[in-house]
């Protein structure tokens, strides 16, 4: 009984300490925020003297962050339906259908999972772009923030494989197609791996910097907001103004938490599933 109590103990504390270290660098960005600008370099205190609540307003209203937002939120739900897509289409493929060079590809789905390409991509992306007149439009970006990388394939793929072909030969018997059978079967049954995929998609178009900066960088009306963040930063009148960079970085974080809360039941029960299965 004892041993039990001290091994929870151990337990809780354990889980406290690395709850503490996630949120501290949060924390002390949020009360960052509320400095002014000589506090926060002065660094002499954890708590704002006095609570500076407009360096929110200023940050969204001086620095333009309402279009960055907008810009953000468009590339961000736009390249998560096309991986959405993308992935599903072939997972569903690859899942049901024999086909010449099947293991050959799905060996490089498999590579996708473990090596990152990273900038290695960048200029045959750019290239193929410009070749096709989209290199300074929202399709484009959108294009680009399309992510149907190994992960996600994988995910759907084996969300796939798990449900039993008897369903697709009892729909085919009734004279169902393939594209029926996907879109009326096959993708209801998917909704939790589609909604971790999703999730995982949107984050990582939201938090992408370097593609957006490149294709954005002679146009700045098309700049999302980690881009805009870092200008807030590195402007002319930005560099001075650490207290804004912390607000604007704060704001930048509402919508991945509103995300995560409404996509949060679909997560838990992907990874309650996973670890059953």
């Amino acid at each position: 009984m004892i041993s039990r109590l001290i091994s929870k103990t151990a337990m809780w504390l354990f889980l406290l300490i690395i709850a503490v270290l996630i949120l501290f660098p949060v924390v002390m960005a949020i009360l960052g925020s509320l400095k002014s600008n000589h506090e926060l370099n002065a660094g002499t205190s954890i708590l704002p003297a006095s609570w500076q609540f407009d360096n929110y307003a200023t940050t969204w209203v001086q620095a333009k962050f309402s279009s960055y937002v907008v810009n953000s939120l468009i590339y961000s739900l736009g390249g998560t339906v096309t991986t959405l897509i993308v992935v599903s289409l072939a997972a569903y493929a690859f899942a049901r259908k024999e086909f010449p060079g099947k293991k050959l590809m799905l060996g490089i789905y498999t590579s996708m999972m473990f090596i990152s390409l990273g900038a290695l991509t960048l200029k045959p992306q750019f290239e193929l772009m410009v070749s096709l007149h989209l290199h300074k439009s929202i399709i484009g970006m959108i294009i680009m923030m399309t992510g149907a990388g190994g992960s996600s394939f994988f995910i759907m793929y084996a969300f796939i494989k798990s449900i039993s072909k008897d369903l697709d030969e009892a729909a085919m018997i009734d004279g169902a197609s393939f594209a029926h059978i996907y879109r009326k079967i096959i993708l209801p049954l998917t909704l939790p791996a589609i909604g971790i995929v999703g999730l995982f998609s949107f984050r990582s178009g939201w938090n992408s910097y370097l593609v957006p900066l490149v294709f954005t960088m002679s146009q700045p009306k098309l700049q999302p907001l980690t881009v805009g963040l870092v200008n807030l930063r590195y402007g002319i009148a930005g560099a001075m103004q650490s207290h804004l960079m912390l607000a604007g970085a704060c704001i930048s974080m509402i919508p991945m938490l509103i995300i995560y809360v409404l996509a949060n039941k679909t997560f838990m029960q992907m990874n309650v599933g996973g670890l059953k299965g």
